[in-house]
């Protein structure tokens, strides 16, 4: 893995297969199940917590009326749904002090 730059799908696998053994088909199989669990999830309305990690919130947001900023016409904005993150207190400390 690269110390910058986007952690991808076989990282994560690749990561599995080292620290924990198993094979790589394992590996990028339950990695895929485990992000196919988050994304059904969220589709279904639910949030999702992991300790120690963080919380993936849906939020609805309403309509409202939104400015072009370049011609100062008004439009409205479509109410949608919108997914956030929040780091846990342990990610949040662990980023501020690099480890």
């Amino acid at each position: 893995m690269e110390a910058v730059g986007t952690l991808t799908r076989a990282d994560l696998a690749d990561s599995l297969h080292r620290e924990v053994g198993l094979s790589r088909t394992d590996s990028s199989k339950l990695v895929e199940q485990i992000l196919t669990h988050l994304c059904e999830a969220l589709s279904r309305g639910e949030n999702v917590k992991i300790s120690g990690f963080g919380s993936f919130i849906l939020r609805d947001k309403g309509e409202r009326v939104g400015r072009n900023p370049k011609t100062g016409v008004e439009v409205p904005i479509a109410p949608r749904r919108v997914l956030t993150f929040r780091a846990s207190q342990m990610m949040r400390d662990r980023i501020v002090s690099g480890g």
